[in-house]
């Protein structure tokens, strides 16, 4: 799987739990850690954690396996990290304040759409 199939897949997965915002931010020319950034939003900590599961089980299906995951029990944010692809599930409140959309302002951004 390319990594620009692994980030459709994540937002993929993001959608089938009804994920709102989708985003695909290209990291490759500003980080060095990562290639892209999938970002999403949720309405409350337990669609952030459905959605998160969703992702992880559909790319693990996929043979794709993270790295590291952070935040899924408080379940505000939630990082998937699968190396060249980053998921960040968010509820809302917790994307507008952290706004990695604009901390990676330069980051060239492509909305996800079914």
């Amino acid at each position: 799987m390319t990594i620009e199939e692994m980030s459709q897949a994540i937002c993929k997965a993001a959608s089938d739990k009804k994920a709102r915002d989708i985003v695909v931010m290209d990291m490759r020319e500003i980080s060095p850690s990562t290639d892209y950034f999938v970002i999403c939003s949720a309405n409350t900590a337990t669609q952030v954690r459905a959605i998160a599961d969703n992702i992880e089980d559909e790319l693990g299906e996929a043979g794709v396996d993270f790295n590291h995951k952070e935040g899924y029990r408080e379940g505000e944010w939630v990082l998937l990290d699968f190396g060249d692809v980053v998921a960040h599930v968010f509820m809302q409140e917790a994307r507008e304040y952290y706004a990695l959309e604009q901390l990676w302002g330069d980051a060239k951004l492509s909305v996800y759409e079914d």
